[in-house]
């Protein structure tokens, strides 16, 4: 029977019980960690994480006691490479792969050290004059060329691969180009949460990308559930623009009129109306300037009260008004004279009808005076109050009398004709 010392037996009990105790086992690689940056760490992760390390045999011991209670947990053996540590934590695994992350600094890589990934030297210049570094640098794959007294690299190369160990001669000029292709921490290869086990590429995302990606997943969802017309709470909104789209779309070619495509079908229609009268060269018919008119009408008006000496309606109404209260007393005595005059001539006159009609012939001349006067009488009906008016019928009545009075002669002449 082997003996086992007891201290052994206390590490792995240790190792079950936290296997127990926490959801969430990661394996780390300390290999070529620097003690002091080790310690910083430890700072850093004291409150989420708890970091133990032991023999690679113990730990694979602890693993294979829980291979019943924890189901794939024996796994993690397969990631305990150079030299392995385990953490404890109940974060997410993805958390924990970003906070070990940003706790990495780099450093330059050691001859026999494993690249972690392709080491690559990019193109641009060196601070390396022309001489045997030119053969160096070709003998581990890097072209050069010569620019201002420098060797500068014209491409980016590979000098070492994934997985594969650091030669001296190729440590050596990376050193000596600044190139610090290794990362110094907390080396994380895989952690176990709850039967699933991530590996070191899985956790080791780009944010930004991986943001990217679900955004164009959610499009790509988006676009295929509008085109599928599948409705959700995202798509009906969409869904009614696109349908009140599709069928202004159809009232438009088929013109048919609607409130919301009644101004675009007018616009249309005027569109095609231009092109048509263009192509017929029809011109446009001048419109009328009433305000034109009216200009010249008034202007007319105001050659006409020049010519004939009439005096504005404003001074006109000022000189009459004074004289206005003894017209009226007397156009009301001269009615009543005229009125028995008339009486008395109509009774004792009787003129013949050839007499009149020669006399109405040699009066025409009278009445085209009269007419011509008549514009300005309206005009003064127009300006003066009433009492012109009764003014204006005296005058007629008066002109009437002298009309009369030559019927009167005519007739007395003929009395005395008969008497004879």
């Amino acid at each position: 029977m082997v003996h086992v010392a007891e201290y052994k037996k206390k590490i792995v009990n240790e190792f079950v019980n936290l296997i127990n105790s926490y959801p969430v086992i990661g394996v780390v690689d300390m290999e070529n960690l620097p003690t002091a940056q080790l310690q910083k760490m430890r700072e850093q992760l004291r409150d989420k994480v708890v970091i133990r390390m032991t023999k690679r045999r113990l730990m694979n011991i602890a693993f294979d006691k829980l291979k019943d209670s924890k189901k794939g947990i024996e796994e993690m053996k397969n990631y305990l490479t150079g030299m392995p540590t385990l953490l404890f934590t109940k974060d997410d695994p993805f958390k924990l792969a970003k906070t070990l992350k940003k706790s990495m600094s780099t450093a330059p890589a050691k001859p026999g050290q494993v690249a972690p990934k392709d080491i690559i030297v990019s193109a641009g210049p060196t601070p390396f004059s022309p001489g045997p570094v030119i053969s160096e640098l070709a003998s581990v794959g890097i072209k050069t060329a010569i620019e201002s007294g420098k060797i500068v690299v014209k491409s980016d190369a590979i000098v070492v691969k994934k997985g594969d160990k650091v030669s001296q001669a190729i440590a050596g000029i990376l050193a000596r180009l600044g190139v610090e292709p290794m990362d110094v921490g907390l080396n994380l290869t895989a952690v176990y949460d709850n039967g699933t086990i991530f590996t070191r590429d899985v956790l080791d995302i780009d944010e930004e990308e991986f943001i990217g990606k679900i955004k164009t997943a959610y499009n790509s969802a988006l676009g295929l559930a509008l085109e599928i017309s599948f409705l959700t709470k995202e798509t009906i909104e969409m869904m009614i623009a696109k349908a009140f789209r599709e069928t202004k779309t159809i009232a438009l070619s088929q013109n048919i009129m609607a409130d919301d495509v009644k101004e675009e079908i007018v616009a249309k229609a005027t569109k095609e109306m231009l092109a048509l009268k263009s192509k017929l060269n029809i011109h446009d018919i001048p419109k009328e300037k009433p305000k034109e008119e009216e200009k010249e009408v008034k202007e007319e008006k105001e050659e006409i009260k020049k010519e004939t000496g009439e005096k504005p309606a404003e001074e006109k109404e000022e000189i009459k008004e004074p004289e206005e209260k003894p017209k009226e007393e007397k156009s009301e005595d001269k009615k009543e004279e005229v009125k028995e005059e008339v009486k008395k001539e109509e009774q004792k006159i009787e003129i013949k009808a050839e007499d009149i009609k020669e006399k109405t012939k040699a009066e025409k001349p009278k009445e085209e005076v009269k007419k011509e006067e008549q514009p300005k009488a309206k005009t003064e009906v127009k300006e003066k109050p009433e009492q012109d008016v009764e003014t204006k019928k005296v005058e007629t009545n008066e002109e009437t009398k002298k009309e009369e009075k030559p019927k009167e002669e005519v007739k007395t002449e003929e009395n005395q004709d008969k008497q004879n």
